[in-house]
């Protein structure tokens, strides 16, 4: 979902080719969702092959970022763990909105309405264990490496940076933010256009990096009363946040208040909207598990282990697939070339 700080938080916009040399920490399962929503055909239908598989997945990572590897940036994906307790009744509902959406999308398509098949074919997005087990497989084969979060992928990434091991975090949502990442990359494997919500419009999207201070200090406050903020408009373990209060709201609250939380939160009328403590929020967002027992090692091309997914069971066009391949071959030597040392 991620949390709507956007409006609050000061982003640049910048060109891919100033990411070169860099290391980013992937958020895999914001990454997939995206592509599994994005990439789809006419009527918002996903890639599919013969079998009724779904590929969108895939397909975004083997094709984008074999073009972002191309720009000298390096990746390492890190996936999700056990989810928090409070993270489930969130789960629930997005199960809930997801299995109305597919309702509705089967309503349009017997009456072959395309435009409502698009609209609610995105919301309809499940990322199942074989898709994720796939794509862990691609990106090994494509010499990508990854991590296992013990719990939040994006907490996760947001400590492989604070150490050093990457330069940002790259995600749609600004939860890592609150993990606390030197900085967040947005927008990074979009193609040029989005369709803006609720119009037939779309608008071009670049790619943005938040730096965590210069936002903070550009709103005035402290790492603390972010995730304070955030808890108020609503986070993944308290959706929707707390009714009639914005990011612009929340803001003034936490000033007004300063570190005196329990004064905020009393006068934002939390007990009226939830029967537990927000410090339950807090304290799993502050004391996140983490660990620091991963190895980034950026492998060799197995291009059998490629075609052998792509092509042999998903049937993907061998030509391309080639294609790409050569694309990844000359991006792999370009990086040797320069050698870890640029990477930091």
């Amino acid at each position: 979902m991620g949390v709507p700080l956007q409006d609050l938080l000061k982003a640049k916009e910048l060109k891919t080719e100033e990411l070169a040399g860099k290391v980013l920490a992937v958020d895999a399962f914001n990454t997939l969702y995206m592509f599994l929503t994005t990439i789809r055909g006419p009527d918002g239908s996903p890639l599919m092959d013969s079998s009724g598989r779904i590929t969108s997945h895939l397909q975004g990572v083997f094709s984008r970022f074999t073009n972002l590897l191309e720009k000298g940036i390096k990746f390492v994906f890190v996936f999700d763990g056990e989810p928090p307790e409070l993270k489930k009744k969130e789960r629930e509902r997005r199960k809930s909105l997801k299995l109305e959406a597919q309702k509705l999308y089967e309503e349009a398509k017997q009456k072959e309405d395309v435009e409502n098949m698009k609209k609610f074919a995105a919301r309809t997005t499940f990322l199942t264990n074989e898709m994720i087990n796939e794509s862990r497989e691609l990106l090994g084969a494509m010499g990508i490496p990854f991590v296992e979060a013990p719990s939040e992928g994006e907490a996760q990434a947001a400590y492989m940076v604070k150490r050093g091991d990457a330069y940002a975090v790259v995600s749609q949502d600004a939860d890592s933010l609150l993990s606390g990442t030197p900085r967040l990359v947005r927008n990074l494997s979009i193609t040029g256009r989005r369709k803006m919500p609720g119009s037939f419009g779309y608008k071009n999207v670049n790619p943005e990096l938040i730096n965590l201070r210069e936002s903070l200090d550009g709103i005035g406050i402290t790492q603390d009363q972010l995730i304070v903020l955030a808890i108020l408009v609503g986070t993944d373990y308290n959706y929707g946040g707390v009714k009639g209060i914005g990011p612009k709201k929340a803001l003034k609250l936490v000033k007004k208040h300063k570190h005196d939380f329990e004064a905020v939160f009393e006068e934002a009328k939390w007990k009226e909207h939830y029967d537990f403590e927000w410090k339950k929020i807090f304290e799993l967002i502050k004391k996140m598990p983490v660990t620091d027992k991963y190895k980034i090692s950026f492998g060799q091309i197995d291009e059998d282990k490629i075609k052998d997914l792509l092509v042999e069971r998903h049937e993907f066009s061998e030509e391309r697939v080639n294609n790409t391949l050569k694309k990844l071959e000359d991006a792999k030597k370009l990086q040797a070339q320069k050698g870890l040392s640029e990477y930091f």
